[in-house]
């Protein structure tokens, strides 16, 4: 089968196990990413290795009818970490399908792991759906896998979880069979979207208990929370807690020790241990 790509290094891997699974490359889509938290180097690289076109903006129609003109509609449409919506694909490609972190109809959005963790949900999943023209990530099921969330899940081992989990997909029952699980597509009926995280979504509130803030840090892991420390604001990197009865008000800065900050939180303390200053530039930087 031949197919197009259309994403970044987020879910790269469903371009390299399509690869390994026989298909062919003939286009990238792509788009610029900031090298912090968007990366797009590997598919780029593969890109290279295929020598195959590279596209950094949006994907337009006349960019569908080329693909048509010079493969009929013999291709496929795969998408994994794309942020803009396709529309026109029927009748110029034969397939277009996206890979969406979530366990569909749950958690459809532009990057759901986050919530994930905060919410401490037991499971989690990946799916693999028809591409829609309205609405992102309401196509009809072409195949899904779901896994459990341990109790201490990171955003670190959930997306490591959800990326293995995409390129096991790919290679099976995409790769395998994908006129035959067109034929069968589930509709996904009612389902929730999230929307993109804000930096409200980012910030500790110590006012909650030391379990709800340190979930909310291991949600956003390496990407760090925001915390006000007096009259600052702060990206958190590492901190640690730990339960104890006391008198201090939630926020309040009790003990300070080189670089280390111990905060009161509702039933305990939380101690900062690596941070940096929020700059003005920085504020609402979130990726993805």
């Amino acid at each position: 089968m031949k197919f197009a790509f259309a994403g970044i290094d987020f879910l790269g891997g469903v371009f390299e196990a399509l690869v390994e699974s026989g298909w062919t490359p003939i286009k990238l889509f792509t788009r610029p990413c900031d090298g912090l938290y968007d990366h797009n180097e590997t598919v780029v690289a593969q890109s290279r290795r295929h020598r195959i076109p590279m596209q950094l903006s949006r994907i337009k129609l006349a960019d569908l009818d080329a693909l048509a003109q010079a493969h009929g509609t013999d291709w496929a449409l795969v998408v994994a970490g794309y942020p803009w919506l396709i529309r026109g694909w029927r009748n110029r490609a034969g397939y277009a399908l996206n890979f969406h972190p979530s366990p569909l109809p749950v958690g459809r959005g532009p990057y759901p792991l986050f919530k994930a963790i905060t919410d401490a949900r037991s499971d989690w999943g990946v799916t693999a759906h028809v591409l829609a023209e309205e609405g992102f990530d309401t196509g009809d099921i072409l195949a899904q896998e779901t896994f459990a969330m341990a109790p201490q899940e990171t955003h670190e081992t959930l997306l490591a979880k959800c990326q293995i989990a995409a390129r096991r997909l790919a290679s099976g029952p995409i790769a395998r069979d994908l006129p035959g699980r067109w034929r069968a597509a589930q509709a996904q009926g009612e389902g929730s979207y999230w929307p993109r995280v804000t930096d409200a979504d980012r910030t500790l509130d110590f006012r909650s208990d030391v379990e709800a803030i340190l979930r909310r840090m291991r949600a956003f892991g390496t990407i760090e929370t925001i915390a006000r420390l007096g009259d600052n604001r702060v990206f958190v990197a590492a901190a640690e807690g730990w339960r104890e009865p006391h008198r201090h008000s939630p926020g309040t800065i009790v003990h300070r020790y080189r670089r280390h900050v111990v905060v009161a939180a509702r039933d305990g303390f939380i101690q900062i241990t690596r941070w940096s200053p929020v700059a003005v530039a920085d504020a609402g930087q979130l990726g993805r």
